[in-house]
């Protein structure tokens, strides 16, 4: 039966999902939406991310900080990834999406491989004081574990939109991929440009996969999941836009959040393509875009 007080709960927990959604797609947004570069691959290593996490918390370590600590380590990859991606395609100038979009398929399937022989199929998860226990406000309970995730995709949002407004190459990164030429008269290099961005990029995913374990237990394939909720959020917010990012998670999870209230978990998976299915038939170019 349809009731007022179950919707009001549902918009709260999805607010709560929203972040999270937020939180995992804000390094999407970097190198889709700001590079142009099929980043296909970015749910895998988000997944890696997650078990990288896992691995520290193993060793005593908290699952937050862990995800602190891997961020160096995940933008160096970052780099690396992006110069042998340039090197290799973009640079050829010729059929880079589709090359490109080939090559990073080719990353997650073998990522994807790695972790099964590595650490099985079985799900895995960490335990912190705060996973498990909840914030009593009223009549309403709170997980602390989507608290965090909620505070963290805030955060990095807050971080990234100064980042990328304030300073001279963050400027550089949103200029890149609209025109190059330009930019070099800036005294810019935009290959390494756009090495610093797929570095932050990668480097966030430290973080949002440690999220990630930390609100649920994480398999080598969840990917799959997360590769059309990280594009739908990117899409509805409008390619490269921060605040939009967090504004499209909080849709994604709220709407989300009501269907699984109201028609069942079986339609859940279903929102994100319908929402972005939507946005590019009525509004292709995304709520913040230009």
């Amino acid at each position: 039966m349809f009731s007022f007080e179950l919707l009001f709960e549902a918009a709260l927990f999805g607010i709560l999902l929203g972040c999270f959604y937020a939180a995992v797609s804000l390094g999407l947004s970097v190198a889709f939406g700001l590079l142009d570069v099929p980043y296909v691959a970015h749910p895998a290593l988000l997944i890696v991310g997650a078990y990288f996490t896992y691995m520290l918390s193993g060793m005593g370590i908290d699952p937050l900080l862990a995800g602190v600590l891997l961020t160096p380590v995940f933008f160096l990859v970052g780099v690396l990834l992006y110069r042998f991606y340039y090197e290799t395609f973009e640079k050829r100038g010729t059929d880079t999406g589709v090359r490109g979009l080939g090559f990073f398929f080719g990353i997650a399937f073998i990522i994807e491989v790695l972790l099964i022989l590595g650490f099985g199929v079985d799900q895995r998860s960490v335990r912190a004081s705060y996973i498990g226990s909840s914030l009593e406000i009223g009549d309403y309970r709170f997980p602390y574990r989507m608290l965090i995730a909620f505070g963290v995709a805030l955060l990095l949002t807050l971080v990234l939109t100064l980042y990328f407004s304030k300073t001279f190459n963050g400027r550089a990164i949103k200029a890149v991929g609209q025109d190059e030429a330009a930019l070099r008269l800036m005294g810019a290099n935009p290959v390494k440009i756009k090495q610093l961005a797929f570095g932050i990029a990668t480097a966030v995913n430290a973080l949002a996969g440690a999220m990630l374990i930390i609100v649920g237990p994480v398999e080598p394939a969840m990917d799959r999941i997360y590769i059309g909720r990280t594009f739908c959020v990117v899409v509805l917010a409008g390619l490269g836009s921060m605040s939009g990012t967090l504004v499209a998670g909080l849709i994604l999870g709220v709407v989300e959040s009501v269907v699984l209230m109201t028609l069942g978990a079986s339609w859940a998976p279903a929102v994100a393509f319908g929402l972005l299915l939507l946005m590019l038939g009525v509004r292709p170019q995304g709520l913040f875009g230009r």
